[in-house]
């Protein structure tokens, strides 16, 4: 009993710790919005008066009630339009038999290898071929395709039970009328998964949102947070913090909602 409550009690200190370890960062940001730019710069870690004061300035001068709203607007439609392309391709690659099927399939998850640094430059002429450049349509439709939701969603599929399509099919029950009604319903713990990675990972887009948009009025937060450094040749750096945390609100309500779902969604082997 003394050796098994000295386990527990050492297991729960290093998991403490750990948790100390990957939080400190927001902590810290969390700490410095709250102080006066030369508070920020000294190694003082309490809590400041100016708070309210950073957000009013980075609000105000980053403009980000308008970069968060066009991030919304962005990471919705690649949110939405990846579940949906995913959810059609998993049916296609599990109900359907067409020729090299697994050799197609191998070819989207090598894809996940492929970065979006290596395949910028590419991408910016075709988007100027197309003339998307500068256009929402540049920072959506490139990123609708998701080789982790078909991967996902396939696993998925293939845990349901083949006499369940057999069923519907003898049913007159046809592909899109059975991803709808049964396929769907029994997929909402991988869809919150997948939602949740999906959200993230678009609002943290940077590097790709920086070269195709010029547009101002049209750019996404990240990009615009940039605002706040070097403004008038100093940089704020209580509102650069306050201005990240306002930034990370949306994920972190997002990640809350579908923090069960998420939890769910990857216990694929497990789920019925």
């Amino acid at each position: 009993m003394v050796r098994d409550a000295w386990k527990d009690a050492l297991t729960h200190i290093a998991l403490s710790l750990a948790v100390l370890l990957v939080a400190f960062p927001l902590l810290f940001a969390a700490i410095k919005a709250t102080q006066d730019s030369s508070q920020v710069i000294s190694s003082h870690m309490n809590f400041g008066t100016s708070l309210l004061q950073n957000i009013k300035t980075a609000w105000e001068t980053a403009r980000l009630g308008q970069y968060m709203m066009n991030s919304f607007v962005v990471t919705v439609a690649v949110t939405v339009g990846k579940t949906l392309l995913s959810l059609l391709a998993a049916l296609a690659f599990v109900y359907f038999r067409f020729p090299l099927k697994n050799a197609v399939f191998a070819l989207v998850l090598f894809t996940l290898m492929l970065p979006t640094e290596l395949l910028i430059v590419s991408l910016f002429n075709l988007i100027t071929d197309l003339r998307w450049t500068n256009t929402h349509a540049a920072i959506i439709v490139p990123f609708l395709a998701s080789a982790t939701g078909v991967f996902l969603f396939r696993q998925h599929f293939m845990n349901i039970p083949a006499s369940l399509a057999e069923a519907a099919r003898l049913d007159g029950c046809g592909p899109l009328r059975f991803l709808w009604h049964i396929l769907i319903p029994m997929s909402w713990n991988t869809i919150g998964a997948l939602a949740v990675i999906q959200f993230v990972y678009v609002w943290d887009q940077y590097l790709w949102p920086l070269v195709v948009m010029q547009s101002e009025d049209r750019q996404v937060v990240q990009v615009g947070l940039k605002k706040l450094i070097d403004v008038g040749g100093a940089t704020d750096w209580g509102a650069v913090m306050a201005g990240a945390m306002i930034s990370i609100l949306p994920p972190l309500l997002i990640f809350t909602l579908l923090q069960e779902q998420f939890s769910r969604g990857f216990a694929l082997g497990q789920e019925k």
